[in-house]
């Protein structure tokens, strides 16, 4: 079974009829409502009332965020079930799928808290069909939480007042409840609270217009003077922060699948328009360099989806034992996404100008697709998180039972109770361990600029000044973040089997662009001598089989073809 998403064959990999039926009935709902819709209520900012009416009518956030405990006795926050929806609503718009990711945002605080009370208060919204906030970035500071100025003070009759704002915050027209970040007036110490997006005291003070996400909310909101008692509270202190964190660690892992369903449909709309437009007496196809773009962009693509669902699988089996996900999560926030990008960028080369008109879908791809990193901490700070990893990956390994797929009906509770901090002590099994029994050409090529990037670190380690140059410590993050990225593909590889060819090409272009990484070094910054030697030496050529290229195009790309069409 094909790893992309098609709608008009799709069979949900979920294992339960409930989950099943949402996924095909959100299917349907805007298999219905067909792509001109989606685009004119896109082109006019419409507000998505219709889907947040299925939301409501299906129970589908109810049935999909509800943890155990708190709903229906079967309820569950089960990561696989999460995770397909955001590909699925992305798929058709990135704007439907904005409204799950802030409210899982939104959901976060309330379910990680120890408020008991609200979190009963939130499964019976989930139920009336609400949407969710999270309260967090603010206009002066971003997402920069040492900087927050909402406060809380004191009333002399013991509760509190809020007064800040809060500013590109998603679904802050219609949130029943917006979890708000903020500090205690006095003793300056973090606080997460509720507030209704409805209430006098909150000011709603405009829509944010972005270039993507049109029908979606982005909104610039105001507290004054807004009553809170220890109901709305959700937390505070130590658990308040890790609260922050940890909520954008669930909800930024969302956005490699909302990367991922965009990317599928953009892939089926740009090969259709190309399969059926004649140039010089040539199907556009027929040419070899558009033969090149599609296949090499399907391999990026199968690789962003393996590389996905392997880290999805790492993120349920989490424990305070085994916390690999917080290297694997932001890789796939900001390698993931920035693959997205490339694939467009990609597709849009093959297209050209068709990309641009109003009607097709791919021209909101294009607008939205280069959102996604930027969501959630930008790509540089999240590969400022992967750097912490390099030691222990390379050097500290430690044997870990082998993590299964994780298709389980299971409630992954771990979620909510995060182990925050300590990232020096998260440890890895040999890396090695993923390329045994792979005998494929250009595995072997990335094999050998791998061990040269550990001789690298070992005999060649960047020095005092380097390591505080964080753009040049940045620049090495990219070459490690394609060395996990390649890990969890080829450990994949073996759970959804995929054709020896089609590794192959996956493999050729990460190779090339190790390749380009290490010259991004030679080129952009001062190395010694001994760095330089090694940097060189990674720049490898990866093995070219047009014959083996030209058959994977035959057999696994030209024939996708005409198999998807959005009416």
């Amino acid at each position: 079974m094909s790893l992309l998403l098609n709608p008009q064959n799709y069979e949900s990999p979920q294992k339960d009829s409930q989950s099943k039926e949402i996924m095909e009935k959100t299917i349907a709902f805007f298999e219905e409502k067909g792509l001109r819709s989606i685009k004119e209520d896109d082109q006019a900012s419409r507000w998505y009332t219709d889907f947040l009416k299925l939301i409501k009518k299906e129970q589908i956030f109810s049935t999909l965020l509800t943890p155990a405990g708190y709903g229906a006795p079967d309820s569950r926050f089960d990561l696989s079930r999460v995770c397909e929806f955001n590909e699925i609503s992305a798929f058709y718009s990135l704007s439907y799928q904005y409204a799950y990711q802030v409210s899982i945002l939104g959901l976060g605080p309330i379910w990680m808290g120890d408020n008991e009370k609200a979190k009963h208060l939130t499964a019976e919204k989930l139920r009336e069909g609400a949407i969710f906030a999270f309260g967090l970035s603010e206009k002066a500071h971003g997402a920069d939480l040492y900087s927050n100025e909402m406060s809380l003070s004191s009333t002399s009759e013991g509760n509190y007042r809020a007064n800040g704002g809060k500013y590109y915050i998603g679904n802050a027209n219609e949130a029943a409840l917006v979890s708000t970040f903020a500090k205690y007036s006095d003793s300056k110490d973090y606080v997460f609270f509720i507030v209704d997006s409805q209430h006098r005291n909150y000011k709603l003070i405009k829509k944010i217009s972005t270039s993507g996400v049109r029908a979606a909310y982005v909104g610039d909101y105001e507290l004054i003077d807004y009553p809170i008692t220890q109901n709305e509270i959700l937390s505070s202190g130590p658990l308040a922060w890790d609260s922050a964190l940890s909520s954008i660690n669930i909800g930024k892992f969302q956005l490699g699948f909302a990367s991922i369903g965009i990317c599928t449909h953009a892939y089926y709309e740009a090969l259709n328009h190309a399969s059926n437009r004649e140039l010089y007496g040539n199907k556009v196809t027929d040419f070899p360099h558009i033969q090149k773009i599609f296949t090499e962009s399907y391999a990026r693509l199968i690789a962003m989806k393996l590389y996905a669902l392997r880290s999805l699988d790492y993120f349920r089996s989490a424990t305070d034992n085994d916390r690999r996900y917080l290297l694997f999560n932001p890789i796939q926030k900001m390698k993931v996404t920035t693959q997205g990008m490339k694939i467009i960028e990609m597709l849009l080369d093959a297209i050209a100008a068709k990309g641009f008109e109003q009607d097709t879908y791919f021209e909101t791809a294009i607008r939205d697709i280069g959102m996604i990193p930027r969501l959630e901490g930008t790509t540089h700070v999240n590969i400022a998180l992967v750097i912490k990893f390099i030691n222990n990956y390379f050097f500290n390994p430690q044997e870990y039972p082998i993590i299964p797929k994780r298709d389980d009906l299971a409630d992954d509770s771990y979620l909510f109770r995060q182990k925050a901090g300590k990232l020096a002590s998260v440890r890895f099994p040999d890396y090695r361990l993923a390329y045994e029994g792979i005998q494929v050409p250009n595995v072997t090529v990335f094999q050998e600029q791998i061990e040269l990037f550990r001789s690298f670190l070992e005999q060649a380690s960047p020095n005092q000044e380097q390591l505080r140059n964080i753009d040049y410590m940045l620049a090495l993050g990219e070459m490690f973040t394609l060395i996990v990225y390649a890990q969890l593909i080829l450990e994949n590889s073996k759970i959804h089997t995929i054709s020896s060819a089609l590794l192959d090409e996956i493999f050729s272009f990460i190779v090339r662009d190790f390749a380009q990484f290490a010259l991004t070094q030679i080129s952009n910054y001062n190395n010694s001598a001994q760095q330089e030697d090694f940097l060189k030496a990674m720049m490898k050529k990866p093995n070219l089989n047009s014959a083996a290229t030209q058959a994977l195009w035959e057999t696994e790309v030209k024939p996708l073809a005409g198999t998807y069409q959005h009416a």
